[in-house]
């Protein structure tokens, strides 16, 4: 698997093992690792209470009965959702000496990059589905409510922007975050991979088993991609488009086409 991640080092220098592993662990202790840790929890909790298949999972729901008050929690919480995104690519550059270019986080490759994206997107998107339909059908899944958001001026473009927080988010981290510190620390590829996929399902397993084995099976292609090409802008995208669809068709159309991140 071709990687650019810490070979281009222009520094040469690298924190010890301890270092690093501290800031993995910081890293993920501000995000999806404690997502993981939090839906883990859920999940307990709903398995314990009644059949999955009875139980639904609301997404992207109201923050404030006032209309104005709610976008601005929104916002905000978009906002501050990503700041250990903002963490994560500073201690790259602090510790591996790697900016967004040697990740793939940039706009070199605007045509290429999106041709990826919209084919894992469509690839993905069906998997998705079918993973879905199948966990319902077997009562490992809740229903997903994924938009909830009342029929304001503002509700489509905050849809927008909460899958634009969770593809750059879940990408930047699982991926570019952690491959490249993954290497740091000499770990083998596929351990890289299988680990970010475990990690990936775990903080998606509040919906149900079938979304933590869907989200798995999406972490093995997606890690597999990024060892490949060196580049997580395909992937954000691809991201994007799943949880556009979902969140916005979920809001116009119901249900139906609601599958969510």
């Amino acid at each position: 698997m071709q990687s650019n991640l810490v070979d281009n080092n222009p520094t040469g220098r690298v924190p010890g093992p301890g270092v690093l592993k501290f800031e993995v662990v910081l890293v993920l202790a501000l995000c999806l690792g404690q997502s993981a840790v939090y839906s883990v929890i859920s999940f307990l909790d709903k398995v314990t209470r009644a059949p999955l298949r009875e139980q639904t999972t609301s997404m992207n729901n109201p923050l404030s009965v006032r209309p104005w008050f709610d976008l601005a929690y929104q916002l905000l919480d978009i906002f501050f959702a990503l700041v250990p995104v903002v963490l994560a690519l500073y201690l790259l550059s602090r510790s591996l000496g790697l900016g967004a270019r040697h990740l793939g986080f940039d706009f070199a490759r605007p045509g290429r990059d999106a041709a990826w994206g919209a084919g894992l997107f469509v690839a993905m998107g069906l998997g998705t589905l079918g993973v879905y339909a199948a966990g319902r059908m077997l009562g490992v899944t809740t229903a997903l409510s994924v938009a909830n958001l009342a029929d304001y001026w503002w509700t489509v473009p905050v849809l927008l922007l909460s899958a634009a927080r969770h593809a750059v988010l879940e990408e930047v981290i699982m991926l570019a975050f952690l491959f490249a510190y993954g290497k740091a620390l000499r770990l083998s590829p596929w351990l890289m991979i299988i680990a970010s996929a475990l990690l990936r399902g775990s903080y998606h397993l509040y919906q149900g088993f079938g979304p933590f084995i869907g989200n798995a099976l999406m972490g093995v292609v997606f890690g597999w991609f990024y060892l490949k090409y060196g580049r997580v802008m395909p992937l954000v995208i691809a991201h994007f488009l799943l949880d556009a669809v979902g969140f916005v068709g979920f809001a116009l159309i119901g249900p139906a086409i609601g599958i969510g991140s």
